[in-house]
């Protein structure tokens, strides 16, 4: 992709009067609105992104949900969308750089899990209710209201927690971020 076409969101993001990114990210915090972002402003912009703690999601709904409900106080998120694009590894970098330190969520299912593998490759992370715990209780819940999919792929570890790949294999249940909502907002709360 080329420099405006690998895009990352996020919300909540801190920013400064000194630079371009810097006033962007200021003016959509304080509206509480997501900002999308290109990899062409995230290369502009030379200097380490300073915050403290950061969430990473896996779904741009938990951001939608995010701005719907806390707006401008919302902790600081930044989406993935998936498999991270090039701007969304130049943000990690950026936001690490500072010092940020991140917390994880993602879909419970191997995709999902492969790619929190992956962002744990580029940037040290703690599970942000990305454990085993949390996905026997939102696969219970979930699957009283309505059944839900079963895994397909591949089984993967779960190093930050090795007891959640069991029980994802034991329940064999698929549970979409969007199904931990409620948690995860609570979470994002000031």
């Amino acid at each position: 992709l080329d420099e405006l076409s690998s895009l990352v969101l996020c919300l909540g993001l801190p920013g400064d009067t000194r630079t371009v990114l810097g006033r962007t990210l200021a003016a959509c915090r304080e509206a509480g609105q997501p900002t999308v972002l290109t990899l062409r402003q995230l290369r502009c912009h030379t200097e380490p992104l300073r915050t403290g703690r950061v969430r990473i999601c896996e779904n741009p709904v938990v951001v939608a949900a995010a701005a719907d409900e806390l707006a401008a106080p919302c902790q600081p998120l930044v989406c993935v969308g998936g498999q991270p694009s090039a701007a969304g590894w130049r943000l990690l970098e950026l936001l690490a750089a500072g010092g940020a330190e991140f917390d994880y969520h993602g879909d419970f299912d191997w995709g999902g899990i492969r790619i929190a593998q992956g962002v744990r490759h580029r940037v040290s992370w703690r599970p942000w209710r990305y454990d085993h715990r949390t996905y026997a209780s939102a696969a219970s819940a979930a699957d009283a209201l309505t059944p839900l999919a079963r895994l397909v792929g591949e089984p993967t570890a779960t190093p930050w927690d090795p007891e959640l790949a069991t029980v994802m294999r034991d329940r064999n249940l698929r549970v979409e971020e969007e199904l931990t909502l409620d948690t995860l907002l609570q979470d994002l709360s000031p």
